[in-house]
């Protein structure tokens, strides 16, 4: 029962999760769409009465005039509309994700018993949990401390990009060595994730808070408060891709057990934040094929370097064995999961919903059982102990 409510808890919160992050980029990037296309007003009392830019629009059988002021309106409505709870809803649906599945099996889930730092690859199960949270904590303390000090005014953005850039980057590379193949790319991801929620919750909504009563107040806002809510919304927009993309790569062994999987992670963060630019620029009016290129470009550059043979173990030559001593290896080694009943603590299903139990199950799974066992990401933290041999022999066998 215990394992069951587990399972169910996990799949109410994936949904609660991926329902916020759909309603929160949705938002934002309309926003950075509406931002980037408005035009100079027309209407002479518009102008004068501080309006910044306007946009006219048709969806859905209505017609819709937005329209942007430069710091605020004279007065402002009762009815004001802000957008946090999206953001918040978002990070905590995916941190508590991350607790009940990672945190609840570091040992599984977290630790890299193949890092290249002996100390990484020795560590206790707290530890890891330890170490999770130092990582998302540092890379928005990073992150944030870039911003304040690079351009604290808004005007060294270019600069400040770069230097985001080299530390996602080195996140990346520090990932691998910290965490198993699957945790480094949600990790990586959930680092974004959190410096986007954190801009929200630390930049933009004070910021604007301030605007407000400022405006109540009878008083001018300050116009860095709104500029800095811009710069940190418009970094957001650029990590929504990359985001999306590492927060699904747990689903393919084949990209984050590659012996160089930080750099295909970085060529996955850049090739996302590249595309997302060309749409940007589009909604100003300018149309910048060179972006999505040189983006589909990286993304062909990752394909090729992840295939088969450019990371992974190519298994062994010669004739292979017989299914029945596969069958044997999968017994002793994978159905303790992958079966109609698990035996194994914590499993109230089999993962994926993949199963081993009868002949016709191995052989329908051969190619996904040689991606997952080649890779070393099955079995999980290798608990069930499967031998190099073993792996071999399933190698050959699936070829």
């Amino acid at each position: 029962m215990q394992a069951y409510l587990l399972e169910f808890v996990n799949f109410m919160l994936r949904w609660l999760h991926v329902i916020a992050a759909i309603a929160w980029i949705g938002e934002s990037i309309y926003f950075v769409m509406l931002d980037n296309g408005l035009r100079k007003p027309k209407a002479a009392e518009d102008r004068d009465k501080g309006v910044f830019g306007e946009m006219w629009a048709v969806h859905g059988g209505g017609f819709y005039h937005n329209q942007k002021y430069a710091t605020a309106p004279a007065k402002l409505p009762e009815d004001l509309h802000w957008s946090f709870w999206k953001a918040y809803t978002t990070w905590l649906s995916g941190f508590a994700l991350f607790v009940l599945l990672y945190m609840a099996n570091p040992s599984f889930y977290l630790v890299n018993p193949d890092s290249d730092w002996s100390w990484a690859a020795n560590l206790s199960g707290w530890q890891a949990n330890l170490l999770a949270l130092a990582f998302l904590l540092g890379g928005w303390v990073v992150y944030n401390e870039l911003c304040k000090r690079i351009s604290p005014n808004m005007d060294r953005d270019g600069v400040l990009s770069l230097a985001v850039a080299v530390m996602m980057v080195v996140v990346a590379y520090l990932s691998v060595q910290l965490f198993s193949g699957r945790a480094a790319f949600l990790l990586t991801g959930a680092v974004m994730a959190t410096a986007m929620s954190a801009n929200v919750f630390f930049w933009i909504i004070p910021g604007q808070r301030r605007m407000v009563k400022a405006m109540k107040a009878g008083e001018a806002p300050n116009p860095l408060d709104g500029k800095r809510g811009k710069q940190r919304s418009v970094h957001n927009t650029y990590f929504t891709l990359p985001v999306v993309l590492l927060m699904i790569s747990n689903h393919y062994s084949f990209v984050y057990n590659h012996e160089y999987a930080w750099v295909l992670m970085a060529l996955f963060i850049f090739a996302g934040a590249l595309i997302r630019q060309f749409f940007v620029l589009m909604h100003a009016g300018t149309i910048q094929p060179a972006y999505p290129a040189v983006g589909v470009a990286l993304i062909a550059v990752a394909f090729w370097a992840g295939m088969p043979g450019t990371g992974a173990s190519p298994g062994v030559e010669g004739e292979g064995p017989s299914l029945a001593e596969v069958e044997a290896i999968i017994e002793s080694r994978c159905v303790a999961c992958h079966s109609a009943s698990p035996t194994q603590e914590g499993f109230g299903s089999a993962p994926a919903g993949v199963v081993y139990d009868t002949t016709a199950q191995i052989e329908g799974h051969r190619a996904k059982i040689r991606e997952v066992v080649v890779s070393r990401y099955m079995p999980l933290g290798n608990m069930t102990g499967m031998t190099d041999e073993e792996r071999d022999a399933i190698a050959a066998w699936s070829e």
